[in-house]
């Protein structure tokens, strides 16, 4: 549908990157190389792109042509997500698979289940998950996905509870106004001003995970609805924490320097970001160390009215946002922007509102997605899609917006591997209303692709929203996913709370497509899906947490797959992304070359030949299998000017370069 779209960048410029023709393919880590763990992936040599590169240095793979699938492989009709049968339990409700399997599920244990309990985000370390809750959060050990075990359940109300990990640090989004310092269970109910209040950052100490320790509270005037790990490659003995949210502003008597003013004023405590330096040799000490304004001055936002069809939001799951006016309280009942905000409950994520106006300034970001490896972070603020320029952490820049008036709420953003493409979801209805009905527009409530140019500039490409149809008892819109790192594809997982969890290619940004998917009836549903060395780990709101795995098919191939879990990583967080490489494997150029006769990049007689010859490397051993794949990769190289897909003829002539290097 045609939608009111604006673009507009300040005054500061990205600095132009200048790009050799010979650049570094694969030199980033997979893995969070400070955060002092190991990883699969490596260091490749330079990669000569005869395609151009990236900002992040990739090969770009722009101009390739696009996969042709056979008739077979869509999804069958109908969809067997439609008509689904409730169930407070996995074991009542119906549930729908395609191209991929359900490899356990675990309940919420005493005290995270039930009323006043939702399960929330995910964050990851090592073989364990870190499973959030507005009750405090769960550790599981993932190490054999089949049977996770729990480690421990740390009671410590925060709601929402979102977290992050960076070693043995985990870090807590906190913004309910009952939510107290000593995590006691007893809400606190004074509106005005409360020493014992918690609202902010939480550090929890885990070096002993079966018995976490509180390090400090760091209070902020707004709260934290999520939070976002930074880290600054010029700074090793400190972290980042960029804190976001749009709660109303504390009492002054309560967090002194905290005022509610109008866009402009400097003093104001909405429109900005609050920055948190964690010193690594003493936790303890951290504290807010910077409050920039980079959302004082935007506007050109518009939103499209509600669905006729629309059944009203859920109570008690949250409160709109408001630009340049009170946001609803943590918890409340919810409010219209402009009204006034809404009484203290029991905890709750913000709902979809976060400015409703034309005016200027943008009260607060809800996610913000930092990409250190490119200097890079993308911003979802409500109203507003944004760039930021994160070389200097301490110091963010703004560097571009959009506004487009399909997108209700701006919820999270999500950068493509090589940086050239950026998505930002769009949780219309704030998470706590039914948004996928066959009369909701495909347009609203899911997904806007854009692409980035090495400059910071955004352009529109496609919208992408899950699309089974959902009933008016299912609360549906785009949620909190990631890439899964098949080389040479940008595929996504995303949770839309009860529309389960959709796997979807946008490596053709302007013509997204679903691959796989899982689901289950009304109940539950999940808040976040996240890949993690090699699984699908999901966080169910009522139902506990879900593992699966990805089962080969038309879309998707055993080897691209399988080198999809040869990255390992020491540690994830939703809003930190890292740059993926692989490390040398049959799968991987077997993974390229699939890619390569699935759009025919390559001519048919030349993928038949190079499989081959990689059979017959792949029998072969020591000297005698590193001579049969140093031919193949020589034969490679004067494949890539003829073929119609040289990008992927480039990869996959170094992968097996590389592979013939392998000791």
């Amino acid at each position: 549908m045609k939608s009111n779209r604006s673009l507009c960048s300040p005054s500061a410029a990205l600095a132009a990157c200048t790009l050799a023709a010979v650049v570094a393919a694969c030199t980033h880590s997979g893995g969070t190389s400070s955060g002092g763990g190991t990883s699969a992936s490596m260091a490749a040599p330079r990669v000569v792109s005869p395609t151009g590169t990236t900002v992040s240095g990739d090969v770009s793979l722009a101009s390739s042509p696009t996969f042709k699938y056979p008739s077979n492989a869509p999804v069958k009709s109908p969809d067997p997500r439609i008509g689904l049968k409730a169930g407070a339990t996995v074991a009542e409700a119906g549930a729908a698979a395609w191209n991929m399997r359900l490899l356990s599920n675990v309940a919420a244990t005493e005290g995270f289940g039930g009323r006043g309990a939702t399960g929330s985000d995910l964050a990851f370390k090592s073989h364990y998950a870190i499973q959030g809750n507005y009750r405090g959060f769960q550790i599981w050990d993932i190490a054999n996905p089949s049977a996770p075990k729990l480690i421990v359940g740390f009671l410590c109300p925060s709601s929402q509870g979102d977290p992050t990990v960076y070693r043995n640090l985990v870090f807590i989004s906190g913004e309910a106004a009952g939510s107290r310092n000593d995590c006691g269970a007893t809400p606190i109910t004074d509106t005005t001003s409360n020493k014992d209040r918690f609202k902010g950052i939480r550090v929890v100490d885990i070096s002993d995970m079966a018995h976490p320790r509180v390090v400090t509270n760091i209070q902020t005037c707004r709260g934290s609805h999520t939070n976002t790990l930074v880290q600054d490659p010029k700074d090793k003995d400190n972290i980042y924490i960029y804190v976001s949210g749009y709660a109303q502003v504390r009492s002054e008597k309560e967090v002194p320097g905290c005022m509610n003013a109008p866009a402009g004023d400097s003093l104001s405590a909405s429109f900005r970001i609050e920055i948190i330096k964690v010193p690594l040799a003493h936790p303890e000490q951290a504290k807010v160390v910077n409050s920039p304004h980079l959302l004082a001055d935007l506007q050109g936002r518009t939103v499209h009215a509600p669905p006729p069809s629309d059944t009203g939001g859920r109570g008690g799951r949250g409160g709109a946002g408001a630009a340049g006016a009170g946001a609803a309280a943590a918890g409340g009942a919810g409010g219209r922007a402009g009204s006034a905000a809404a009484a203290p409950g029991a905890g709750g994520r913000a709902g979809g509102g976060g400015g409703r106006g034309n005016g200027v300034g943008q009260s607060g970001c809800h996610d913000i997605t930092s990409y250190p490896d490119i200097g890079l972070a993308g911003g979802a603020c409500s109203g507003y899609g944004l760039v930021f320029d994160i070389k200097n952490a301490f110091n963010p820049k703004r560097l571009t917006s959009v506004a487009d008036s399909n997108m209700s709420f701006w919820h999270s953003a999500t950068f493509s591997n090589d940086g050239s493409k950026l998505l930002f979801s769009d949780e219309w209805g704030g998470g706590g209303a039914p948004r996928c009905r066959i009369t909701d527009k495909m347009e609203w409530g899911g997904n806007a692709l854009f692409t980035l140019s090495n400059d910071g500039k955004l352009t529109f490409k496609s919208y992408y929203k899950m699309p089974a149809p959902q009933t008016d008892a299912e609360i549906c819109t785009a949620h909190n996913g990631n890439l899964i790192p098949v080389p040479g594809r940008d595929i996504m997982v995303q949770a839309f709370y009860m529309g389960g969890a959709t796997v979807f290619d946008w490596t053709d940004v302007s013509h997204p497509i679903e691959i796989a998917f899982f689901d289950r009836g009304p109940g539950g549903g999940y808040w976040s899906t996240y890949w993690y060395n090699g699984v699908i780990v999901s966080s169910d709101e009522q139902r506990g947490m879900d593992i699966h795995e990805l089962i080969a098919s038309p879309y998707l191939s055993q080897n691209e797959i399988d080198a999809a879990k040869s990255v390992v990583v020491e540690q994830y967080n939703a809003q930190e992304q890292n740059h993926f490489s692989w490390p040398p494997s049959f799968a991987l150029a077997g993974a390229y070359l699939d890619q390569l006769e699935r759009n025919s990049g390559l001519s048919a007689a030349r993928v038949a030949a190079v499989r081959s010859e990689l059979a017959s490397a792949q029998k072969a051993s020591g000297g005698e299998r590193s001579k049969l794949l140093a031919t193949s990769a020589t034969a490679l190289a004067g494949d890539v000017n003829g073929a119609a897909d040289k990008g992927r003829v480039a990869l996959l002539q170094n992968a097996v370069m590389e592979l013939s290097r392998k000791k």
